[in-house]
């Protein structure tokens, strides 16, 4: 876990660095509990403390675990944690392994302690304990490579997203950037991208800070993500792999898969679906990269998506039709035709499983300390 410099840790006041932390329990303790089966102890457990060793009453897991458990039962702000962990009954304190008074008398963390501990952790150092946490318990490991022949590898989706109906103190609206798995939706790390940055430098540190093994993973994202940078650091650093979209913020790259001849290039895969009123049809047509094309690309391929239906309140038919570019590092050995076309169907998946809506105050908390190691929240995907 990282852990933060003493210069960056007084920039902020401590009350804040502590909301900010708590802000992250907040969004992430259900998440813990699932993953835990119940046994709070055992996700903090590994936590460096970050106190001094002297006068050490009360276990950093025993206050982390006692914290959890108040947000699981409705707190949400430091205030109605501290008074929730103060009215604790002694089962439960017993059970946490929280200090002992010479009467033998279970004693709950003092609202001070609480406070400084999350002052002290930091939003960051805490998001980046629970999401390697999860990983573990997700089995986010190495994957088997190089394969023998094509094969859906296991995928992570790299997204952000301005949040809705928030604002911060200085009047701009929060963007945050996340790694999530496909199919569970395991969010690996999170960042929030300071009003003075993009996410596009924000990228490497997001995955570096994630404490999960990426060799042979597939990573996926939409064009505002597809820099050759990215696709370096992703197959160089990472030895993993990408499917990226691209479009015309990218206008050589997409000039060039652009002008291919698709017309030649036969649909290999489709797929057809019938629900909500329309019938939607996608097909994937993939050839090989030409040289020179972008960093490590293997192929490229153009989806189109077909969809006809009735608009609502209305008996007239809508047809519509949407075409995207990609490319990708996996070779045709590495990835069939529906392979690519799988992978960007479940990246805009992901944005309903961990989508996330914030009140501006705690927002607020968050971009106070973006200023120092980005602090992070909850995000939303695509």
């Amino acid at each position: 876990m990282r852990v933060q410099s003493a210069s960056s840790v007084c920039a902020v006041p401590a009350a804040s660095r502590a909301e900010a932390a708590v802000a992250v329990l907040a969004v992430r303790a259900s998440e813990v509990q699932r993953a835990s089966g119940g046994g709070l102890m055992e996700v903090f457990a590994s936590v460096a403390d970050p106190r001094s060793r002297q006068g050490i009453r009360h276990s950093l897991a025993a206050i982390l675990g006692l914290c959890t458990a108040a947000v699981l039962s409705g707190c949400l702000t430091l205030t109605d944690i501290t008074a929730w962990v103060a009215a604790a009954d002694q089962e439960l304190l017993a059970a946490l392994g929280c200090w002992q008074d010479r009467s033998g008398r279970y004693v709950a963390p003092h609202p001070d302690t609480v406070e400084r501990v999350f002052a002290r952790l930091g939003a960051q150092g805490l998001a980046d304990h629970v999401g390697g946490y999860l990983a573990a318990k997700a089995g986010v490991g190495p994957v088997a490579f190089p394969v023998a022949g094509p094969v859906l590898q296991p995928a992570v989706a790299v997204d952000g997203k301005a949040e809705r109906g928030a604002i911060g103190a200085d009047g701009l609206i929060p963007y945050l950037l996340a790694a999530a798995t496909h199919g569970d939706s395991v969010v690996l790390a999170e960042r929030l991208v300071g009003a003075k940055t993009n996410e596009v430098p924000e990228f490497q540190p997001l995955l570096r800070q994630a404490q999960a093994e990426f060799a042979g993973r597939v990573f996926t994202m939409d064009a505002g993500r597809t820099v050759r940078s990215h696709a370096r650091f992703l197959v160089e650093e990472l030895a993993a792999h990408y499917v990226m979209i691209v479009k015309e913020n990218q206008k050589g790259v997409f000039g060039r898969i652009d002008s291919l001849d698709w017309a030649k290039v036969p649909v290999t895969y489709q797929t057809k679906e019938t629900g909500h009123g329309r019938r939607e049809r996608r097909t994937i047509q993939v050839m090989d990269a030409p040289a020179g094309l972008f960093p490590h690309a293997a192929q490229v391929f153009l989806i189109e998506r077909y969809t006809k239906g009735s608009r609502k309140y209305k008996t007239v038919n809508v047809t519509s039709a949407v075409a995207v570019l990609g490319v990708t590092s996996l070779s045709a050995r590495e990835a069939a035709p529906m392979h690519p076309a799988t992978y960007v169907r479940r990246h805009w998946a992901i944005e309903n499983k961990i989508h996330w809506v914030r009140s501006p105050g705690r927002l607020e908390l968050l971009q106070h300390v973006a200023g120092n190691p980005l602090d992070t929240a909850r995000t939303t995907a695509f």
